[in-house]
């Protein structure tokens, strides 16, 4: 039955490789982001949930 339904839906073989350049995107662009980042902002990120401050609203 499923593969009824999915051969009743046009143009479905594209939307595997949507999903596969979305993803490559995603993670590509992620390392990019990594490998650009200031090493100084990395380690302030880094010790965040290591800080002993308490912010109370």
């Amino acid at each position: 039955m499923i593969k009824e339904v999915a051969r009743s839906i046009p143009n479905i073989e594209v939307y595997p490789i949507i999903s596969l350049s979305i993803f490559f995107l995603f993670f590509l662009g992620l390392g990019w982001y990594v490998l650009r980042a200031k090493k100084e902002e990395m380690n302030r990120k880094k010790n965040i949930p290591l800080e002993d401050e308490t912010n109370e609203f």
